[in-house]
């Protein structure tokens, strides 16, 4: 054979061999076995946490008590020299659960939260100035979190436009006698097809605890029903985030399409345990029980709170997507008439919210906005707390029901916030800014306990929203609200009079010519 015939045939030879170690080499790199020599579970919270140093930024998941990560958070406590924590999160739990246990051991200095709620010790702190307060919107909170783990350092959302949180003017560190000692600071805002928008920035964390029902090796994790709320996106946020999981599993165990954080964002893994808790144990009661009303109150108030409930009720059509509030608006389902089918929203993420579930059928994993234990109908979905507030923002949530403390003629909304007291934001001022498309509807007593209007011309306790409530439904009667020439009464309760009405409101108002019965 000539020299050139042999070189060519050696050289065929080499390139075929070479291609054969490159797909095995390939194939092996992807092979299950070299795969599994990932392994993100770590020993314990303590080897987890080994390197935290005092003045880190902590992103806490969970809602309520539920899906909180109470492992992480205890092990916080066992490391005393781990202080100045900024702590991100919705609520800081109760004054003997989740993050309330951090703030007793004043190992927080700074809370970035949406809700201070009933726990007594948070509320005291940030009013005496132990501790300091970013108060945020909860979907601007959710917001924030998810686009500071997607690299983008700010956004505008219309929750919070012509309320303190744009002005500036909400103390974020008060003075021990309670006076202001310093304030937040004023919001861009730009306009964006004739509505004005004002400027968050997003958050970044150095530390994310999570809680997730189930984790494979790989950090991919599943989250179980309302559990998912802020964890999914302040698990994707930080540089480190540390999962622990109720259960720890092989990969594959959880299918692929229910991953719902994807293992790149886990640095590591551990096992839970500390157990769950409920904040609010409700119970489903049959409508013949004397009992079943309680909710309502007693005597005369049960009696004004339920003709208020029963008109909130006809306001819910078939087909519509609804959000209710705590307290009265809660209670408005309860007397839908059984034809008509609404989907209920709750914003730590649940869309076709069930009743109240019977005694013993209870679930820490599922919860509604109020933190009462509920169930779910079938065909119900659930997700993150920031696609919830991603669909109250963009009106896809036809009807809100909401309390108030006052509302003005022009249909501005007050019910966060009393002198002396607070108790925050929570999803208010998100699910009032798209007036536009979702109809805010305010139940309350027409007065308050002193007698004071609750109606009036303009309000006196700091704005949720500005020309957002659309119609007014008290005890007394119901207001249509035009955010132009301000309050019409449309409907008026039985045995009750205008001159009795006008000498109760303080704002001015037209009555209909067509006046109709309330209810």
């Amino acid at each position: 054979m000539s020299s050139p015939a042999l070189y060519f045939r050696t050289a065929r030879a080499s390139a075929k061999s070479s291609s054969k170690r490159s797909l095995f080499l390939a194939r092996t790199f992807a092979s299950t076995v070299r795969r599994n020599e990932i392994n993100k579970v770590l020993p314990s919270a303590a080897h987890a946490l080994k390197d935290m140093k005092p003045n880190t930024t902590i992103l806490c998941g969970g809602f309520g008590l539920c899906g909180v990560p109470d492992t992480l958070i205890d092990e916080i406590l066992n490391k005393k020299d781990i202080t100045g924590l900024t702590a991100v999160s919705n609520n800081a739990g109760t004054d003997e659960f989740g993050l309330g246990k951090l703030l007793k051991t004043k190992q927080i200095k700074k809370m970035i939260a949406s809700y201070i709620g009933e726990n007594k010790t948070f509320e005291k702190m940030y009013l005496t100035g132990q501790v300091e307060l970013e108060l945020t919107p909860q979907g601007t909170l959710a917001e924030r979190c998810a686009a500071g783990g997607k690299g983008i350092p700010a956004f505008y959302t219309p929750a919070g436009f012509s309320t303190v949180v744009q002005t500036g003017e909400l103390p974020l560190l008060n003075n021990p006698d309670g006076t202001p000692k310093q304030y937040s600071y004023p919001k861009d805002i730009k306009v964006f097809d004739g509505k004005q928008y004002l400027l968050e920035d997003s958050i970044k964390g150095d530390y994310a605890f999570v809680k997730a029902w189930r984790a494979d090796k790989l950090g991919n994790c599943q989250f179980r029903l309302a559990a998912n709320n802020f964890n999914g996106a302040m698990g994707r946020n930080a540089k480190m985030t540390i999962v622990e999981a109720e259960e720890i599993v092989e990969p594959g165990v959880i299918p692929p399409e229910a991953v719902h954080l994807p293992g790149i964002y886990v640095k590591g893994v551990i096992q839970s345990l500390a157990a769950k808790n409920i904040e609010k144990f409700t119970f489903a009661k049959d409508p013949n029980d004397p009992a079943a009303k309680a909710a309502l109150g007693k005597g005369d108030t049960a009696a004004k709170r339920e003709r208020i409930v029963r008109r909130a009720a006809k306001e819910f059509k078939n087909g519509m997507y609804a959000n209710l509030g705590i307290g009265m608006p809660m209670l408005a389902p309860s007397f839908v008439d059984p034809s008509v089918e609404v989907q209920l929203q709750s914003e730590n993420g649940i869309l076709g919210l069930g009743p109240y579930p019977v005694k013993g059928a209870e679930d820490a994993d599922l919860i509604n906005a109020g933190k009462e234990t509920v169930t779910l109908k079938p065909g119900a979905a659930v997700f993150g707390s920031e696609e919830s507030f991603g669909m109250i923002r963009s009106g896809r949530i036809d009807l809100t029901i909401l309390g108030a403390m006052q509302v003005s003629g022009s249909g501005d909304l007050a019910n966060w916030m009393l002198p002396g007291k607070i108790k925050g934001f929570g999803g208010a001022m998100d699910l009032v800014s798209n007036p536009e498309k979702t109809k805010v509807v305010v139940t309350m007593e027409h007065t308050d306990k002193h007698g004071n209007a609750k109606i009036v011309k303009q309000c006196a306790f700091p704005l949720t929203g500005k020309a957002c409530v659309s119609m007014i439904i008290t005890e007394l009667g119901v207001f249509e609200v035009d955010f132009t020439t301000g309050l019409t009464l449309t409907e008026i309760a039985d045995g009750v009079t205008v001159d009795e009405i006008k000498s109760k409101t303080e704002a001015p108002f037209k009555v209909a010519e067509d006046l109709k019965p309330m209810l």
